[in-house]
C-alpha cells in the first residue's frame, strides 16, 4: 500500500506543473500502473482495498485534469492581462516618446525604436517625398505604383541586416507591395506570409526582399498608413521572425493606433519646418544680401537664424549711405518669432530706411518709428480684433560723419553696443536709456561721441548675448571676444559667435562690427559765400579750380552749373551764412548751406516762367540729389559720379 500512496500525488503534481496533454498522459500511465499492479500482481491485498486504491488513483485523476485546466485557463487570462498591459504601456510610451522635437526623420525615428523590441522584431518608416519637402500631400487616392522614401528603421540585429533599403534611399513599390495597398485604403494591413498570395507574389518580384525574408524567416508584416489630418504621409511597417507568435487583430489595432499618433507628430514637424522655412525666406529676402562698399567704414555682419522650436525671429540689421558720404548703422529686433515677427521686421527696415533717407537725426527717427510701431499694432489688432499695442520692438540707430569723425546713436530698448578703440580696449556705451518701440508718448535721447579713426563698433541683438544664464556673463564673454586680436573684422566676427554661440542658438542672432574711417582733409573743399548775387561766378571759379586740384577737371563744366544753380537758390530764397562744400568720395558731392529751414521743391516751370527750372535742372545732371536740416537750417546736396580713370 505505500507505493499506492506515491501514486496518487502523481497526477496532483502533474495537474500542477504539466500542461493539460501532458497531465492527461501522466495520469492515464499513473491509473493504468495502479490498475496493474493491485489489480493481478499484488496477491496480498483484498479486493476491497484494491477496489479502494484504483478508485483514490481514479479520483486523483480526475482532480489533476481539473487542476491543470484551472491553471492553464488562469494562465491565459494573467497572459492575456500582461499582452493588454504591454500594449497599454506602448500606447503611452508613444504618447512621450514620439514627437520630442519637431524634426520629421527624428519622429520617424522614434517610431521605429518604439516598435523594437516591444512589439516588432524590425520596424520600418517610409514616407512620401512630397511630406519630406514641405509641399504638402495631396489628398486622396493613390493610382499604380508609387515612389516611398526610407526614413528610418530599427531592429533587434545591430545594423538592421534585414532592411532592404538604406536610410535616405528611395524605392518604387507596385500595388501588390503591402505598403500601396495600404496607402490605396488608408488602413493598416496584416499580411501572414506563408497564406497570402498577393504578398508572395510581390514579393516573388523582388529577388532581395525573397532572400531576406527567406534568410530570417520572416512569418508575418502589419502595415500602416501615416495619415494626419485627410493627407497621407507614408507608411509604416511592422515585422515579426524572432518571436514566433505572429501578429493578430488586436496587435492590428495597436498598429494603427499607434501610427495614427505618430503621423499627427510628423505633420505638426512637417507643418513646423514649412512654417519655419517660409518665415526665413522671407526674412533673408527682407535683409540685406550684401552691405555696401563706403570709404567711410569697413563693415561684416552675421546673422544666425535660431535652432530652437520658438521659430524665426524679427530681428534685422542695416548699413545706409547718407548724404555727405555719411553712413546710417541700423540693428534691431521685433519681439516674438514666426512670419509675423518677420514681415513686421520687414516693414520697420522699409521704415527705416524711408525715414534715414529725408535725413532725420537718430532721436526723431526713433520717435518716428515708434508711432509706426504703433498703428501696426492697431491695424494688426482690427484685423484679428483683438485689443491694441501687441507689437514691440527694439533699434538701435547711429550716424556716423567721416569728415567730423563724430557719431550720433539713439536706442529704443536695444543694448548698448561695444566699442573697441585703436588701442584693444573694449567698453559698452553708455547712452541714454529709452523704451522700446510701440509703448509711445516717451521721448528718445540720442548721444554724440567722437570716434577714432580705426574704431570698431560692435551692434548686436540679445540673442547673442542672451545664450548664456546671465546677461552680464553674455557682456562679459563678448568683451573677452572683441579684444582678441583678428587680422580681419570677418575673422572678428567669427571669433564672436564662437565665443558666444552654440551650433543651435536659442534665439536669432545678428551681429555687426564696422570699423570707421576718417576722410583725409584733403579729399573735402568749403568755403563761406557772400549773399551777394554777383559772387556766383566766383562760387564758380573756387569749384573749377578745387577740381583742377583733384585731377577731375573733366566734371568742370557739369560742376560749375551745379554749383551756380544751388548757389543762386541759396541766395535768394536761402539765408546768410551760405557755404559750399565739396566732397571727393566715391562721387563727387556738392553741398549748399544756407540758415533757412525753409525746404526747396522741384516743381514745373511755365513756358514764360522765369524761373523754378534750377532744382530740375540740377536733378538732370546729377545722379541723386536731396537736402537735410540742419541745426542751423539746411543743406542742399547732389551727386554725380566722377570722370573715367
Amino acid at each position: 500500500m505505500r507505493w499506492s500512496g506515491y501514486s496518487v500525488l502523481i497526477p496532483f503534481v502533474a495537474g500542477a506543473l504539466l500542461r493539460f496533454r501532458r497531465t492527461l498522459i501522466v495520469a492515464a500511465l499513473t491509473l493504468a500502473t495502479t490498475i496493474g499492479v493491485y489489480g493481478f500482481a499484488v496477491d496480498s491485498v483484498s479486493v476491497g482495498g484494491r477496489v479502494v486504491v484504483i478508485t483514490v488513483v481514479a479520483l486523483a485523476f480526475a482532480i489533476s485534469l481539473i487542476l491543470c485546466r484551472v491553471r492553464l485557463e488562469r494562465e491565459k487570462r494573467l497572459k492575456r492581462m500582461m499582452i493588454a498591459r504591454t500594449r497599454l504601456d506602448l500606447l503611452s510610451d508613444a504618447s512621450t516618446r514620439i514627437g520630442s522635437t519637431l524634426d520629421v526623420t527624428r519622429t520617424a525615428q522614434e517610431l521605429a525604436e518604439l516598435a523594437v523590441p516591444q512589439f516588432s522584431d524590425f520596424a520600418s518608416v517610409d514616407l512620401l517625398d512630397s511630406a519630406l519637402s514641405g509641399e504638402g500631400p495631396t489628398p486622396g487616392a493613390f493610382t499604380g505604383p508609387v515612389a516611398i522614401r526610407r526614413i528610418a528603421h530599427a531592429s533587434v540585429l545591430d545594423g538592421c541586416p534585414e532592411a532592404a533599403l538604406e536610410l535616405g534611399e528611395i524605392d518604387i513599390y507596385s500595388e501588390l507591395s503591402p505598403r500601396v495597398r495600404s496607402l490605396f485604403t488608408g488602413r493598416p494591413a496584416l499580411a501572414h506570409i506563408t497564406n497570402d498570395p498577393d504578398f508572395d507574389h510581390w514579393l516573388a518580384q523582388d529577388l532581395n526582399r525573397t532572400a531576406r525574408a527567406r534568410d530570417y524567416g520572416f512569418h508575418s508584416v502589419i502595415t500602416a498608413p501615416l495619415r494626419a489630418r485627410g493627407t497621407t504621409l507614408g507608411v509604416a511597417v511592422f515585422v515579426r521572425h524572432r518571436r514566433p507568435e505572429p501578429f493578430d487583430d488586436d496587435d492590428l489595432l495597436l498598429a494603427g493606433e499607434v501610427a495614427a499618433r505618430a503621423a499627427v507628430c510628423m505633420d505638426n514637424a512637417r507643418r513646423y519646418t514649412c512654417e519655419r522655412a517660409t518665415a526665413v525666406t522671407l526674412q533673408r529676402s527682407l535683409l540685406p544680401h550684401h552691405l555696401p562698399e563706403l570709404l567711410a567704414v569697413e563693415t561684416a555682419y552675421r546673422y544666425l537664424p535660431t535652432g530652437s522650436q520658438a521659430g524665426v525671429g524679427g530681428d534685422w540689421f542695416d548699413v545706409i549711405s547718407l548724404s555727405g558720404a555719411r553712413v546710417a548703422l541700423v540693428v534691431g529686433d521685433v519681439v516674438g518669432h514666426g512670419i509675423q515677427a518677420s514681415a513686421a521686421m520687414g516693414r520697420l527696415r522699409t521704415a527705416v530706411r524711408t525715414l534715414a533717407d529725408i535725413d532725420l537725426p537718430p532721436d526723431e527717427l526713433l520717435t518716428h518709428l515708434d508711432d509706426l510701431v504703433i498703428r501696426l499694432s492697431e491695424e494688426t489688432d482690427a484685423t484679428d480684433g483683438g485689443p491694441g499695442g501687441n507689437m514691440v520692438a527694439t533699434c538701435l540707430y547711429a550716424v556716423y560723419d567721416p569728415i567730423s569723425s563724430r557719431c550720433s546713436l539713439a536706442r529704443a530698448g536695444h543694448p548698448a553696443p561695444a566699442l573697441v578703440s585703436p588701442d584693444g580696449t573694449v567698453d559698452f556705451l553708455d547712452l541714454p536709456p529709452c523704451p522700446p518701440l510701440g509703448l509711445g508718448g516717451l521721448p528718445f535721447e540720442s548721444a554724440e561721441l567722437q570716434l577714432p579713426e580705426g574704431s570698431v563698433l560692435a551692434l548686436y541683438t540679445d540673442g547673442l548675448v542672451e545664450s548664456h544664464h546671465r546677461i552680464d556673463e553674455g557682456l562679459d564673454d563678448l568683451r573677452h571676444a572683441l579684444s582678441l586680436p583678428a587680422p580681419s573684422l570677418e575673422a572678428a566676427c567669427d571669433t564672436v559667435t564662437e565665443t558666444l554661440l552654440t551650433d543651435r542658438p536659442a534665439d536669432d542672432v545678428a551681429l555687426l562690427l564696422v570699423r570707421t574711417r576718417t576722410l583725409p582733409p584733403d579729399r573735402v573743399a568749403t568755403w563761406d559765400i557772400p549773399a551777394d548775387p554777383a559772387l556766383v561766378v566766383h562760387a564758380r571759379k573756387l569749384a573749377a579750380d578745387q577740381l583742377d586740384k583733384w585731377g577731375l577737371a573733366e566734371a568742370g563744366f557739369l560742376t560749375e552749373v551745379v554749383v551756380s544753380e544751388l548757389v543762386t537758390n541759396a541766395i535768394r530764397y536761402g539765408a546768410p551764412p551760405i557755404e559750399l562744400r565739396m566732397i571727393r568720395n566715391r562721387t563727387l558731392i556738392c553741398e549748399v548751406s544756407d540758415a533757412s529751414s525753409t525746404a526747396p521743391h522741384m516743381r514745373r516751370a511755365g513756358v514764360f516762367d522765369e524761373g523754378g527750372r534750377g532744382l530740375l535742372l540740377v536733378a538732370q545732371l546729377t545722379q541723386d540729389w536731396g537736402t537735410r536740416q540742419t541745426t542751423i537750417g539746411k543743406t542742399i546736396w547732389c551727386e554725380q559720379a566722377l570722370p573715367a580713370g
